[in-house]
């Protein structure tokens, strides 16, 4: 069984941005998580399965505000969403994270997988007990509203299509993007319950000419702004017709 630091990875994307990860979790439930250290407050984007104690891996000095935001209600997005005392996420899924049912976190698919994790947890679940923990926000997000935390300030866009309340934060001042499920490298996701192919196409069309820098995506590797209109075109035109 591993330890509970040695269950995550990481990346020092920058001195105030590390991306982390699972790599014993089923490479479709892989998702990137990212902790934005800010000079007011500290800013964590998703929270991964919740097999281990994100919050103590992140090592964030103790009495630090921490602001959590959860870009949709999925099961590799919410795990250790209810660790974190501050939790935002879009109106859209307030009833789902409040209540954390399988018909919206989707949980059912990760306990059906044959090979859901490659290494024993270091809480000991297994995938056929997983739960995920309920976490009401404390602040629902819409639309253009700011997370500020200090040094950088986010604006929220709404990005529906992989769910209903998938979200984006963007940096307009740097360009900085984390798209969460919206858009990333690798096959998206369209075909799940909740998703909604006709919201996804009008929030491909949104990214294709957003002005970004570096895009964070919920999986894979972060990309550029040439990247982020290929994929979104790509996406747009295998909906033709």
């Amino acid at each position: 069984m591993l330890s509970n630091t040695n269950w995550f990875s990481t990346q020092a994307i920058s001195d105030r941005l590390t991306r982390v990860w699972e790599p014993h979790v089923h490479g479709f439930f892989r998702a990137n998580i990212f902790h934005v250290v800010g000079t007011d407050a500290d800013l964590v984007i998703d929270f991964g399965m919740g097999i281990a104690d994100l919050r103590s891996a992140l090592r964030i000095p103790s009495g630090k505000p921490v602001l959590a935001v959860a870009t949709h209600v999925h099961v590799d997005h919410v795990g250790s969403f209810h660790e974190f005392e501050t939790r935002l996420g879009h109106a859209a899924e307030a009833e789902a994270f409040a209540r954390m049912p399988d018909a919206d976190t989707l949980a059912d698919y990760f306990r059906k997988q044959p090979d859901a994790l490659t290494a024993a947890a270091p809480t000991g679940i297994t995938p056929e007990a997983y739960k995920i923990s309920p976490a009401p926000l404390t602040k629902a997000l819409a639309e253009n509203d700011i997370i500020d935390i200090g040094d950088a300030s986010y604006t929220v866009l709404h990005l529906p299509g992989h769910s209903p309340g998938s979200i984006g934060l963007l940096d307009q001042r740097t360009g900085e993007f984390f798209s969460g499920d919206a858009i990333y490298e690798g096959g998206l996701v369209d075909d799940l319950p909740g998703c909604d192919i006709e919201a996804y196409k009008i929030t491909m069309n949104r990214l294709s000419g957003l002005d970004v820098d570096v895009v964070h995506g919920g999986h894979g590797l972060m990309f550029g702004r040439d990247r982020l209109w290929e994929i979104a075109m790509s996406y747009l035109a295998s909906k033709e017709g």
